[in-house]
């Protein structure tokens, strides 16, 4: 699908058109508009691509999607000279609703909905160079990016305003309850699983779109977040019996670019070195890229301005004990002096380091892997949803809902990979006798298996809000953090919210 990221430029315009001004001006039958473009399959299919690019967008994965997630969780700490000061606050928890992270990240995912949006309701117009199969498929992506768009809204914010059709005005709508959100996001990921093909069924060059065991996965996520373990069994069930995933046997796999789109890979957002540029810094985060800042902002070489936190690299296990040994995924999640890089022609020397040189530096989706310095211009893919999630989410509902016994061998699949190989649980750490033994084994290796993926944060708060957390891991927490503040420039600009819609204690 790299390749047909091309052809995404020429339906951006969708998600930028004023329908007021359309409503003014006269339509031209030779200009590209919303009345002239959805005519043809491929024009339908341009469009579903400008919602894909949006994830692409500085706003989301090009930059700030990362930076926000990575941040609020506890698996990071600053690392280079200085940390700008919108980024120190989320790090800190100290943000309020003016925090540019935190705004960007709420704009890039309204504006996913808003092309999905566009695309579901013009669909039907497309009575040329269309099959019904081509024009399913698509609705089917279009109805998987607002679920995603949705949950990540609504699981980080609370009540949202709830877009179900494209805007018409420059007015807002007023927030929806999280109930409500929940029941749209559903019903979406419902229509998106009837309709999407599985990942082996789609064409060579249409790898990357959404897969119906990405929408069945997304589903269990959305699940696990409100507590409802019964009610994600069966869309872990379904891509579990799929056969369409395995455990790569080489952990680096899922972060490097040669191994993207792999059997492990449930879904993922490309990037290409090959197309565009790193996008830069717009007013608005619009900009897109066919690259991402994450190699250059988490770099050891680089800027390094984010590095795994002590907690994190102290929770992978090092104890040569008998049965028990180091558990090799803290190597390969983590640069330290001494290591070698650069295919194994350089070294990585304290002097191409900044900031404090005992701390090491996040290894997972950096080029400098293969090459000697890192840039704005990394076109790893980001690996949204691996298998071994969707194998530890199923240990956590086996636990829950049958015991530690039934999620045993889930949990010790993922270790069992052939490069990782750390002992089975019961361990000597984690004897998982109990419901709350194995809630902890879990919780651990869920930390280890997936650090710097983008994942702990939504974890943390999830479990905060069941009250199973053993103890508070942000000791700058707040409850008023466990939701984002609506953006000041929302309350400003959207006449159906006032301040009296602020989340609490903003």
């Amino acid at each position: 699908m790299k390749t047909k990221y091309i052809s995404m430029f020429i339906a951006l315009f969708v998600g930028m058109v004023s329908c007021d001004e359309e409503k003014l001006e006269p339509v031209n039958p030779n200009q590209l508009g919303i009345e002239t473009f959805y005519r043809s399959g491929p024009q339908l299919e341009a469009a579903v691509n400008s919602v894909y690019a949006g994830l692409q967008a500085n706003n989301l994965y090009n930059r700030e999607y990362f930076f926000l997630q990575d941040l609020l969780s506890d698996d990071c700490d600053t690392g280079g000279p200085q940390l700008e000061a919108p980024r120190a606050q989320v790090l800190n928890h100290v943000f309020d609703a003016s925090n540019p992270l935190v705004t960007a990240n709420w704009r890039g995912w309204f504006r996913v909905v808003h092309r999905a949006n566009l695309v579901l309701e013009n669909a039907d117009k497309a009575v040329e160079e269309i099959t019904d199969g081509l024009r399913n498929r698509i609705l089917g992506e279009a109805y998987f990016l607002r679920a995603l768009a949705n949950f990540e809204l609504v699981s980080l914010w609370g009540p949202i305003p709830l877009m179900t059709s494209s805007a018409e005005s420059p007015d807002g709508l007023p927030r929806t309850s999280e109930g409500e959100v929940y029941q749209t996001i559903f019903a979406d990921l419902a229509e998106a699983i009837s309709r999407l093909p599985l990942k082996s069924e789609y064409a060579s060059e249409d790898i990357g779109r959404a897969t119906r065991g990405a929408a069945q996965a997304l589903a269990a996520k959305a699940h696990l977040f409100r507590g409802n373990f019964a009610e994600a069994r069966p869309f872990l069930e379904a891509v579990i019996n799929s056969n369409e995933y395995a455990l790569v046997d080489r952990y680096l796999d899922n972060f490097e670019a040669e191994n993207e789109n792999n059997s492990e890979s449930v879904w993922e957002v490309q990037f290409s070195e090959e197309f565009g540029n790193a996008g830069g810094w717009s007013g608005d985060g619009n900009n897109i890229a066919e690259v991402t800042f994450r190699g250059q902002e988490y770099g050891p070489t680089a800027w390094r301005n984010v590095i795994p936190s002590i907690s994190l690299v102290e929770a992978y296990e090092t104890v040569e004990n008998g049965a028990e040994k180091d558990d090799p995924r803290g190597r390969y999640t983590f640069f330290r002096i001494g290591d070698t890089y650069n295919n194994g022609q350089s070294v990585l020397t304290a002097d191409k380091v900044q900031g404090a040189t005992d701390r090491p530096s996040w290894r997972k989706y950096q080029a400098i892997y293969k090459r000697e310095n890192e840039d704005t211009n990394s076109g790893i893919n980001f690996r949204v949803i691996r298998y071994a999630d969707v194998l530890l989410m199923m240990a956590e509902v086996e636990n829950e809902t049958s015991g530690p016994a039934a999620a045993l061998p889930y949990i010790n699949q993922v270790r069992a990979r052939a490069d990782v190989d750390m002992p089975p649980y019961p361990t000597v750490q984690y004897p998982t006798g109990s419901r709350e033994e194995m809630r902890l084994a879990i919780m651990h290796e869920r930390r280890v298996e997936l650090a710097g993926e983008q994942i702990r944060n939504r974890d943390i708060r999830r479990w905060r809000r069941q009250g199973t957390l053993p103890s508070e891991p942000i000791p700058a927490f707040q409850s008023r953090n466990d939701v984002l503040p609506i953006p000041l420039v929302e309350i400003d600009n959207n006449s159906a919210l006032s301040n009296a819609d602020q989340n609490s204690g903003y």
